[in-house]
Parts: structure tokens; C-alpha cells; sequence
């Protein structure tokens, strides 16, 4: 057997006996859940899907879709347009909250409600010119955030039609929040089909290896690492994958970073959605959810991994500060391979390195600073290494 689905399959089994939570009851199709399912996929640089338990059971993407809405959006309007109408603030409050700035009436965040609401508007709003529609837009345009989620997933997506139906019966509070941020001109146009959208957005079915692509598509800068295909520029997953930090747990968010310290964002169907920036996406999937909306035994999994694998966001990385460096001695010359990536903070080691080469080589000895194989390189980090060649007079050449 794989030893990563040997883990997995251990993780699973310590967590599988506890039945505190309970599955969210707001609608039927979500009530008559089964509690028990439980499913944990992992999703690394080389695009292999590693999963184990209810890995191919389907369910709707919930609260998990906020951020990839939000990524679509910041690849379409750019950062200044979409957050002039949400904030990127912790609400500190249920997801469902008012939490709307005072003045502005933005909401708190894109990943609580009100705020996910008015980032799916901004989707609709291009040819929309402000005009009243009617419910076949909603159609329309939940089918355009299918598809960018289906880029994301690297398959077809689609819509749960029952439970979305369950959602739009019981979705009041939402349109009370939509039409409180239209008050505001927040939302721009017609409320009825904003919500109706947001509803659709929010039935899409997944299974939890789709939500591990999805997540690792954001974790390697917005490039689906199963179809290679570029799905967002790399600036908009690195906004998208910092509010996850601060804000996609909701209430829990602040000891979920602490604890966990892995950006992430749950759903009411018991999905969550884990990224360790370029190494991994991870999603789990159980049913029975906390008093903040999270799932509990989903909790518990990344809890683990993260103490016993160090993959907490903040944990001291060697690699980061210092990229590989080998160096070899040929005739006249001096050769330094450099490999993995060349940070700011790993110039600084480089630097030394070259140096002490420099004051220690013959006269006629020439050093070569080879980067072929360096896989990044940060500008501010070529740059300080350009200042030092320059600094030794042509004895330090660079080859890439």
C-alpha cells in the first residue's frame, strides 16, 4: 500500500469514533446528510490525488466556494474595484452575521455572507448596466461560476437543482443581507437574481478530491497542478489564500490560525478546504459540523497532520532562507549550481558563499554562478546578487 494512503487511512480510523457536532438542518437534502461520511484527499505539486474513505461521495460546495468566486472576480476586476465593496477584515462573528462597515455598509469579508453575496453581484454586473432581470439571468450567470470552478476542479462541475431549490425556500436572512448591502449601493443590481445566483453558486456538487485540486490550484499560485491549465494570475490566489487565513473559519479564525495555522475555509455540508502555499491543497469531509458552522472531525484531521507533519504556515522552513548551493572546482574556474528557490532572505547565505569564493580563489580563477536549475528567483533577490558582481569586478559571472 502507499505510505501517504497508509497515513491518511490512519488518520481517518483515530478520528472515525467521534460523534460530537451535528449535520446542518436548514434545508432537507442537507438534514438527511449522512453523518457519518468521512472522506480526506491531498493534492501535491506533481498533481497526483492522493484519497481515502467517502472520496468519490458527492456534496454541495457550500461556503467552500467563496473564495474561488472571489478569485474569479479578482482576476476580472482587479483588487481596488472588488475590495472597494467588501472589506478583507475578520468579522469575529457567524457567518451569517450583519457585519457591514459603518459608513460604507461594505461587508466584513468576502467569506462570511454578506460579503460573498456582493462579490458574486460583481460577476453579473458587466453588461448589466444596472438593469432589472429576471430569473433566467441567474441561470446564466451561476453557469459562468461553474465554469471557473470547473477550471479550478479540473472537471465539469454542476449544480444540485433540489438542493439549490431548499436553498432559495429558506434563504431569507441572505436576502434581507443582499437587500441591506443594495441599500448601501453595494449591490449595484437586481437583488432577486443576485441571490438566486449565489444560491446556485453555493449547490454546486463536489466530491473531496475536487475540492483538493481546487485548493492546490491556489496553493501553486493559480495553475491547476493536475491540467497544468493557468486558471488565475498568481496575485490574485496569494490575496485570495491571505483572507482564507484571517477570515475563512469565521468566529473560529483566529484559533484555527493559531492552532492549524493553514489557510482554509469550511461549508455547512462538512467540507473543508486546507492550502499550504506551494506544497499541497487538502479537503476533508464529515458531515457533523460545531457551533461555528465547521466540521468537527475535519477539525480534528488538520489539527493532527499539522502538529505531527510541521505544517503550520509559521513553522521556521530551512529551504525558504536557504536554496541549495553546490559547488563544484574545474579548471580555472569555479562553478556554483544553485537549486530550489532564491528568496530574499536566501540571497543573504549566497551572497557570503560567493564571497568567501571570491577572497579565497586564485587570481585567474573565474566563478560562474550557475541558476539553471533554479526552479524561482525573487527580483529583489536577483538584484542584490547582480550588486554583488558587479562589486567583484568581472570575476563572478552568472549563467541562466
Amino acid at each position: 500500500m502507499d505510505p501517504i494512503v497508509r497515513m491518511l487511512e490512519t488518520v481517518l480510523d483515530d478520528v472515525r469514533g467521534r460523534d460530537d457536532g451535528s449535520v446542518a438542518d436548514y434545508i432537507p437534502s442537507l438534514a438527511s446528510a449522512d453523518p457519518d461520511r468521512l472522506a480526506f484527499a491531498v493534492v501535491g505539486p506533481r498533481g497526483h490525488v492522493t484519497s481515502v474513505g467517502d472520496d468519490h461521495v458527492p456534496f454541495t460546495i457550500q461556503s467552500v466556494s467563496k473564495p474561488f468566486v472571489l478569485a474569479l472576480a479578482l482576476e476580472q476586476f482587479g483588487r481596488d474595484a472588488v475590495f472597494a465593496r467588501v472589506g478583507v477584515e475578520p468579522s469575529g462573528e457567524p457567518f451569517n452575521a450583519i457585519s457591514l462597515e459603518a459608513g460604507t455598509g461594505r461587508p466584513a469579508n468576502p467569506m462570511v455572507n454578506a460579503g460573498a453575496i456582493v462579490t458574486t453581484s460583481l460577476l453579473g454586473e458587466m453588461g448589466d448596466a444596472g438593469e432589472t432581470s429576471d430569473a433566467g439571468d441567474a441561470v446564466s450567470r451561476s453557469e459562468t461560476i461553474v465554469a471557473g470552478l470547473s477550471r479550478f476542479a479540473g472537471r465539469q462541475l454542476s449544480v444540485d437543482e433540489e438542493v439549490y431549490r431548499g436553498e432559495s425556500e429558506t434563504g431569507h436572512r441572505n436576502r434581507a443581507l443582499a437587500y441591506l448591502t443594495r441599500s448601501h449601493d453595494i449591490i449595484r443590481g437586481d437583488v432577486p437574481t443576485v441571490v438566486e445566483t449565489y444560491f446556485r453558486q453555493c449547490s454546486i456538487l463536489v466530491t473531496v478530491r475536487d475540492l483538493a485540486v481546487m485548493g492546490a490550484t491556489l496553493a501553486f499560485g493559480g495553475v491547476n497542478p493536475v491540467t497544468g491549465e493557468r486558471v488565475v494570475r498568481e496575485d490574485v490566489a496569494r490575496d485570495v489564500v491571505s483572507v482564507m487565513a484571517s477570515c475563512g473559519m469565521y468566529d473560529y479564525s483566529g484559533e484555527w490560525l493559531l492552532r492549524v495555522g493553514l489557510p482554509a475555509k469550511s461549508g455547512v455540508s462538512g467540507a473543508l478546504l486546507a492550502i499550504a502555499p506551494s506544497q499541497f491543497g487538502v479537503a476533508t469531509f464529515s458531515p457533523r459540523l460545531d457551533r461555528h458552522g465547521n466540521s468537527v472531525r475535519g477539525i480534528q484531521i488538520l489539527e493532527r497532520m499539522s502538529t505531527e507533519f510541521g505544517m503550520h504556515v509559521f513553522e521556521p522552513h530551512e529551504a525558504i532562507a536557504a536554496p541549495g548551493i553546490r559547488i563544484d572546482h574545474a579548471e580555472g574556474r569555479v562553478i556554483v549550481h544553485l537549486g530550489g528557490e532564491l528568496a530574499f532572505s536566501g540571497a543573504e547565505r549566497l551572497i557570503g558563499v560567493l564571497s568567501d569564493l571570491a577572497d579565497g580563489a586564485l587570481t585567474d580563477e573565474a566563478i560562474l554562478v550557475d541558476a539553471t536549475e533554479l526552479a524561482r528567483a525573487h527580483p529583489a533577490a536577483l538584484e542584490l546578487l547582480r550588486r554583488q558582481l558587479e562589486a567583484h569586478g568581472g570575476r563572478l559571472h552568472f549563467l541562466d
